[in-house]
């Protein structure tokens, strides 16, 4: 409970912290004096949210009775859920069947190689402390 506690935490201030970077670099981009409160509000919890619920699925790896088959499974399934939710309930994508297709198909590729990317430092992090133990 305390790790939840901790990451949800961490979750919601990067949350934040990205919402206000995301609010600066569109306002920059397009030389814009006034945004809309209610957009920029209801944009900014979604970003929380989302900066909350990417810190805490990771503990579905932290489960050693499962596998990592499992683990990836519920944790993919849960961010897809939950940001499908929050992008299109938000209105951050138009929801329209190829849009959908085409953000299922990034979604995919970018979680594809964040898993492999954090599968291969673990991996390496495993054969390192292994050859450690070895050394003793």
């Amino acid at each position: 409970m305390k790790t939840f506690l901790y990451r949800s935490t961490i979750g919601i201030f990067f949350g934040g912290f990205l919402s206000v970077l995301i609010t600066t670099a569109i306002i920059l981009a397009n030389g814009l004096e006034t945004i809309n409160a209610e957009t920029f509000v209801k944009s900014s919890l979604g970003t929380i949210f989302c900066g909350w619920f990417f810190s805490v699925t990771p503990l579905y790896f932290e489960n050693e009775n499962w596998s990592l088959f499992r683990q990836t499974v519920y944790h993919f399934i849960t961010v897809l859920v939950l940001y499908f939710i929050t992008a299109f309930g938000l209105e951050w994508f138009n929801f329209t069947p190829l849009s959908f297709l085409t953000f299922v198909m990034m979604f995919l590729g970018i979680y594809a190689v964040i898993w492999i990317s954090f599968y291969v430092y673990f991996k390496n992090e495993a054969r390192k402390m292994s050859e450690e133990l070895d050394g003793l």
